[in-house]
């Protein structure tokens, strides 16, 4: 495929890299009370796992432990103010004050956001896998 032998589709692809890591972690933080947040962030990042999986770069090779993990961090962040007698999915807000930044504000939303990240990356490097990502670098002919 031309994307294994242009160096120059590679270049870009590890130029825009870094900017889209970038942009997602903006998307990140910026969910709470703007457009944005895990999913968006893990679309992002998703993106940039497949564009370097096409140019034969590397990338995440097992999905199951994203998964795992963004699950059981999604679901934990769920369901433990449960044990405290709150409802489901009741997020904590905490405020500290730190010396440069000032006031920051954070809360249980911004796990639960990590946890979602996490799937949707997941989900990609696991779609990426079931098309055959090894031939989707290559090519059928093997890279010829």
């Amino acid at each position: 495929m031309i994307a294994t032998r242009s160096p120059i589709v590679q270049l870009g692809i590890r130029a825009a890299s870094p900017i889209a890591l970038v942009v997602a972690v903006f998307l990140f933080f910026a969910g709470h009370n703007r457009p944005g947040g895990g999913f968006s962030a893990g679309l992002v990042l998703g993106a940039v796992v497949a564009l370097r999986t096409v140019a034969g770069m590397s990338r995440p090779i097992r999905a199951v432990p994203l998964l795992t993990a963004g699950g059981l961090l999604a679901g934990a962040v769920a369901f433990l103010p449960m044990l405290w007698g709150d409802p489901l999915l009741d997020q904590v807000v905490v405020e500290r004050s730190i010396p440069v930044l000032g006031a920051v504000k954070t809360g249980t939303a911004l796990a639960f956001d990590a946890g979602v990240t996490m799937i949707v990356v997941g989900l990609v490097v696991a779609v990426l896998d079931g098309l055959g990502a090894d031939d989707l670098a290559t090519g059928p002919d093997g890279g010829r």
